[in-house]
């Protein structure tokens, strides 16, 4: 999630296990009464009582189904517009609640993840929003929980391509996701989750060394240098303190850390998000540490005048200063400083046609 956060309040959105549960309800609700509810009200885990309008509906023998459209609010959230569509069935007496995977749905396909091998992408958040609000209607209706519940997706497939869900082992489509069922515009919890689902994937699958890449170019590169496996493979992008500390409570015994020059500068002097818009480069102090890898002072006074980290590593490579190491020496000490210990870690950083610039640790 690489697009700037906007000036101003922004508006909350609703995750799509919110949308899910509330076309649930209305079906739900449709099974035992002539009509479909629309508005529909659902509640959430902290007591929200969120209305939402139904998008279609339709109804046949012991099953009806609804659908939402999504609203993430002012959130980037590739799922914002997308329909979500749930049908109920009445199930086998004594079964409860079974939660199948509709068009555009994932399975899961690899271990490590909250969900058992086989499982529909419906997570634990999601599953439990949408128990809680089925046992209240079939309190209300005097009924047995026993039903499918069937989540689709139209055209998730295709959005699912532009997420990390293939590397995790989720085939098929999109995961159902949000623990309270409110999306906090650009939170990135989403990129956050994958990279903690990433790491856990790598763990039960047998990995012990894995790449955490900030961007596409130095993941092919570390890619092709190290030849780990796609489950090794981590898009880390900005957020480097939301890897580093997972690990520190699940850790791997080897670690290495890839991007560009500007990002890694960044963690090299303490910065855990390496987004330009939260972050930025102390140019100054990337002299003083040129200074110390042996740049006279004619060019530690030119880097610290630099515009940007790449036109300070310009300067230094025309001056035989190898800057770019140093900065991976410091980035690796951040890393480790962060991790509880037990990892080897590498630090890994590529100029933007690929070419290994400078590292550490390896």
């Amino acid at each position: 999630m690489n697009a700037r956060k906007p000036e101003g309040t922004l508006r909350k959105g609703w995750t799509t296990g919110a949308c899910a549960t509330a076309a649930a309800v209305a079906a739900f609700e449709a099974l035992h009464v002539a009509a479909f509810p629309d508005p529909v009200t659902i509640r959430l885990p902290g007591g929200q009582t969120p209305e939402f309008d139904l998008a279609g509906h339709a109804k046949g023998e012991g099953w009806a189904q609804a659908s939402v459209i999504k609203d993430a609010g002012d959130d980037p959230d590739i799922t914002h517009g997308a329909e979500i569509i749930t049908r109920i069935e009445r199930g086998m007496p004594g079964e409860g609640l079974q939660f199948k995977a509709g068009e555009g749905v994932g399975t899961v396909t690899l271990p490590g993840l909250p969900l058992d091998v086989g499982e529909p992408a419906i997570n634990p958040g999601p599953r439990r929003i949408l128990a809680d609000n089925l046992a209240t209607m079939a309190e209300k209706y005097d009924v047995p929980l026993d039903f499918n519940i069937t989540v689709s997706i139209p055209g998730g497939e295709q959005l699912a391509l532009k997420t990390m869900n293939g590397r995790l082992g989720i085939e098929g489509g999109l995961s159902v996701l949000g623990t309270t069922g409110i999306v906090v515009p650009y939170s990135c919890a989403s990129w956050i989750h994958s990279i903690h689902r990433g790491i856990d994937v790598a763990r039960a699958t047998g990995v012990i060394h894995i790449a955490a890449a900030t961007g596409s170019t130095s993941e092919a590169a570390v890619k092709q240098m190290l030849g780990l496996p796609e489950t090794a493979l981590i898009d880390m992008g900005d957020f480097a303190g939301g890897l580093l500390k997972y690990l520190r409570a699940h850790p791997v015994p080897h670690l290495t850390l890839a991007g560009g020059f500007g990002k890694l500068s960044k963690l090299a002097q303490g910065h855990m998000d390496l987004h330009s818009s939260r972050s930025s480069v102390d140019m100054r102090d990337l002299a003083e540490t040129a200074q110390r890898a042996g740049a006279d002072e004619d060019t530690a006074g030119g880097i610290a005048a630099a515009n940007t980290a790449m036109q300070a590593l310009e300067m230094a490579v025309e001056n035989g200063v190898p800057l770019a190491d140093a900065v991976a020496g410091r980035a690796r000490s951040a890393a480790l400083a962060t991790l509880a210990g037990g990892t080897k870690v590498e630090v890994l950083i590529f100029t933007r046609s690929g070419v290994l610039a400078g590292r550490a640790g390896g």
